[in-house]
C-alpha cells in the first residue's frame, strides 16, 4: 500500500482522477464538504469531517460569488479560529492514520480540498485529493450506470410478493440486492427501523455494485424485479425502463402456505425485535401503529369492506402478540397476498411473458442459475479470446 507523507517520509501519492479504481477498490474517502451536502449525497466508504460547517459554507460561498476566490480564502482563514483548526486537524489526522490509502474530496475538488491539504501539510501530512471532487464522481457514476445497464448481463428474479425472492437472491453467486441497498423489504409493510439512504446514495451504490460485477466478476448478475419504488426510493428512470422492457426473467414460484410463512417472518417476527431494541417498553405500541398505518395507506385500493376486515384481523393479531402468539397474522397476510398483491403482480407479468426463461421453486431455479452462469461465463471467455 502506498505510504502517505507524514513527517520525513519521501513517498508521496498524487491527486487522483481514477474514479473507476477508487470505487472498485472501496477506497476510503475523507469528505470535507459541509454536513448538509453530505446528507444529500455521498459515497460508500466516505466519512464526513467538514472543513466548514453549514453556516460557514453559506457565508464563504456568498463571498466567493461576490468577491472571488482570494476574498473567500481570506474569509475562510478568518472564520477558522485556532480552536476550530486544531479540532479539524485532529479529526483528519485520525482518519488518515487509519486510511493511509485514502483520498479527500470536496464538491468540485477546488477551494476546500486545497485548503484542507494546506492545513494538513502545515502539520506534516501530505494527503491527496480527488480532482473534480464530488461533482465529477457523481457524474461518472451516473454515466457508468447507464453503460452498465446496457452491457452487464442482468437477469431479473420475479415472483409474487412474499415468495422469498430476496432470500433466494442471497443463495446466488452474483447478485445485486436492491432492497438491501434501499434498506427496505419492499411492499407497503417493508420499512425498517433505520432510515433509508438518500436517493443519490441509493443510485451511487447501484452504479458501484454494477461496476464491480462488470469489471471483476464478468458473469450474469441477478437482481429482483422491483417496481418503481422501494419504500420512498425510486429506481432510476433508465434502469426502470430496461428492467421493464429488456432483461430476461426467471419466476420463483412458492405455495401460498410458504408465502404466508415468509410474510409473517419478514414483516412481523424479524422486524419486531428491532422495535424492542429501539423502543423498549413502547415497542408494541409503536409497532402496532406502524402496521395499522401501513394498512391505511392502501385503504382506497382495498375497498372499505376488505379494509375493515383486515384492520380488525391485524388488531386482534397485534393484541395476541403481547402474549407471544403470532399465528393471528397468517389470515390477514394471506388475504393481502391473494386479494391485493397477486392481481397486481399477475397483470404486470402478463405483459412480459415472452421474456420468462424458467419458472420453478428455489431449488429448481438455483440449479438452473448455476448452469446458466457457468455457460454464460464460458461463452464470454471464448468471445474475449476470439476478439483478441
Amino acid at each position: 500500500m502506498p505510504a502517505i507523507k507524514m513527517g520525513n517520509s519521501k513517498t508521496l501519492r498524487t491527486n487522483s482522477q481514477d474514479f473507476l479504481n477508487l470505487f472498485l477498490n472501496d477506497t476510503p474517502m475523507l469528505d470535507v464538504r459541509a454536513p448538509v451536502e453530505f446528507l444529500k449525497g455521498a459515497f460508500p466508504n466516505s466519512q464526513n469531517i467538514p472543513l466548514l460547517d453549514n453556516q460557514q459554507r453559506e457565508v464563504i460561498g456568498t463571498m466567493y460569488k461576490k468577491e472571488g476566490q482570494n476574498k473567500a480564502i481570506e474569509l475562510g482563514h478568518t472564520l477558522a479560529t485556532a480552536q476550530i483548526k486544531e479540532a479539524r486537524l485532529a479529526q483528519w489526522t485520525a482518519f488518515i492514520q487509519n486510511n493511509g490509502n485514502g483520498y479527500l474530496y470536496c464538491f468540485r475538488g477546488g477551494l476546500r480540498s486545497k485548503m484542507t491539504q494546506v492545513w494538513l501539510k502545515e502539520s506534516g501530512i501530505d494527503y491527496p485529493f480527488i480532482e473534480g471532487g464530488y461533482k465529477a464522481m457523481r457524474t461518472f457514476l451516473l454515466e457508468e450506470l447507464d453503460k452498465s445497464l446496457n452491457t452487464v448481463p442482468i437477469v431479473l428474479v420475479s415472483g409474487r410478493t412474499a415468495s422469498g425472492k430476496t432470500h433466494f437472491l442471497h443463495r446466488l453467486k452474483n447478485m445485486v440486492d436492491l432492497e438491501g441497498l434501499a434498506n427496505h423489504r419492499g411492499s407497503s409493510f417493508g420499512a425498517l427501523i433505520s432510515p433509508q439512504p438518500s436517493q443519490i446514495d441509493f443510485e451511487n451504490q447501484i452504479s458501484i455494485e454494477l461496476l464491480k460485477h462488470k469489471h471483476q466478476h464478468k458473469s450474469p448478475v441477478f437482481m429482483e424485479d422491483e417496481g418503481r419504488l422501494i419504500g420512498q426510493l425510486a429506481i432510476p428512470p433508465y434502469m426502470r425502463k430496461t428492467m421493464t422492457e429488456q432483461y430476461p426473467i426467471i419466476v420463483l414460484e412458492s405455495t401460498m402456505p410458504e408465502r404466508v410463512k415468509v410474510g409473517v417472518k419478514d414483516y412481523i417476527t424479524d422486524l419486531y425485535p428491532l422495535y424492542e431494541s429501539a423502543h423498549g417498553d413502547h415497542a408494541h405500541d409503536i409497532f402496532s401503529e406502524k402496521i395499522l398505518h401501513n394498512l391505511s395507506r392502501i385503504q382506497k385500493r382495498l375497498g372499505g369492506e376488505l379494509y375493515q376486515q383486515l384492520q380488525g384481523q391485524f388488531k386482534d393479531a397485534l393484541t395476541a402478540m403481547k402474549t407471544g402468539q403470532v399465528s393471528g397474522f397468517s389470515a390477514p397476510i394471506e388475504t393481502l397476498l391473494s386479494k391485493y398483491y397477486d392481481p397486481m403482480y399477475d397483470y404486470q407479468l402478463s405483459k412480459r411473458q415472452g421474456r420468462v426463461l424458467i419458472r420453478g421453486d428455489q431449488e429448481e431455479l438455483l440449479a438452473w442459475s448455476q448452469t446458466y452462469q457457468a455457460t454464460a461465463t464460458e461463452l464470454a471467455g471464448v468471445n474475449n479470446n476470439v476478439s483478441t
